[in-house]
């Protein structure tokens, strides 16, 4: 458990931007990659604000062109980056190296801004820095509202239940974990599928807008549940499934099998739990790097998966399935709308682009 826990930290640490002291360089290097959409938003950057002329930047295409490979690698030896840590766009000036399109452009309009203050004495706040902050807390958020979703608790007493006939307290808690561990791995696997899509074709400011839109409407209909329970269009698994779900919840019958049900209760489980994810799968394709976004969805991943693992050891502890069962349906309501009230400050946020 410890172990988990330093890992976890780590993670949560690991959203920073890299920027490290190395070995001076007297030339300004942009690394970029054909294709690479957050190299794009880099360079419009630079184009718009005059700053390949007023900082001679050398570009250095390093898809295609293995010379500048070569020098790139080369360059991260000398600052001591790890091979799996290395990426697109990256700028090297001076003595330190900056990753990923939204810190480089940060990183330069804070030396605007104290340029501003010098010739006019006014301070100006670091718009940059309060976007890239609130990263980690929204895909908290997110992953809070997806851990408390009502009916991925459900599925998960129901199987507790389920395995707890064979009256074999160890079986059961082995069961809930490896069951924890095939949503886990699920829907990490389906977050970087989609993160790859997103960023491969590349995200524009309209279509982070539609993002912002979603997390307001997903948080609207979280609201109509709680206020309008059960009348029309609800966020949870459609009622004409349900009875092939607990129909595939009732054939587990040890650790292995809890497995291979899990990945496929995972996609049971896409109408329920998609909606925050899709809004942070939208918004990392389009602020992140893909080492950062890695980090991120683990990050996710494990705090959406965190309260089956409570409920499971719960239950192996003694809990009754049918109290935990009762607690779920007594606050049906308030789960909805916690979780509603977390999307729409979602949404909030990114329409007034301060993420």
């Amino acid at each position: 458990m410890k172990k988990i826990i330093v890992g976890v930290v780590t993670l949560f640490l690991f959203f920073a931007n890299i920027s490290v002291m190395a070995q001076q360089y007297d030339d300004v290097y942009f690394f970029y990659g054909q294709g690479c959409p957050h190299c794009a938003n880099v360079e419009e950057y630079f184009e718009e604000n005059g700053l390949i002329q007023k900082y001679d930047i050398q570009y250095k295409e390093i898809y295609f062109n293995s010379e500048n490979a070569l020098f790139f690698n080369q360059v991260m030896d000398e600052f001591r980056i790890p091979l799996a840590q290395r990426g697109v766009p990256t700028l090297v000036i001076g003595e330190k190296f900056i990753v990923g399109d939204q810190p480089i452009i940060a990183y330069f309009t804070s030396e605007a801004d104290i340029a501003d203050e010098q010739e006019t004495g006014i301070e100006k706040g670091d718009v940059g820095d309060q976007r890239l902050n609130l990263t980690l807390p929204v895909v908290i958020g997110a992953s809070l509202v997806d851990a408390i979703n009502p009916c991925a608790f459900a599925v998960l007493i129901l199987l507790m239940s389920t395995v707890l006939l064979s009256r074999d307290r160890k079986r059961s808690l082995y069961s809930g974990l490896s069951f924890s561990a095939a949503i886990f791995i699920s829907y990490l696997l389906m977050g970087l599928g989609l993160y790859t899509a997103l960023d491969v074709g590349g995200i524009s400011s309209l279509f982070f807008k539609i993002v912002g839109w979603l997390a307001i409407l997903f948080g609207l209909l979280n609201l109509k549940d709680y206020f309008w329970y059960g009348k029309g269009f609800l966020m949870e698994v459609p009622i004409r499934w349900r009875p092939k779900l607990k129909q595939l919840i009732r054939s587990v019958t040890n650790p292995i099998s809890a497995f291979g049900i899990g990945l496929l209760v995972s996609l049971f489980l896409l109408p329920c739990t998609s909606g925050p994810y899709i809004v942070i799968l939208g918004m990392l394709a389009e602020k992140t790097t893909q080492i950062q976004a890695l980090g991120y969805l683990i990050i996710y991943n494990f705090i959406f998966v965190l309260p089956m693992l409570v409920i499971t050891i719960s239950v192996y502890k003694g809990l009754d399935t049918d109290k935990a069962e009762k607690f779920r349906q007594n606050n049906l309501r308030l789960l909805h709308l916690i979780g509603g009230l977390i999307l729409l400050c979602m949404g909030g946020l990114i329409l007034a682009k301060l993420i």
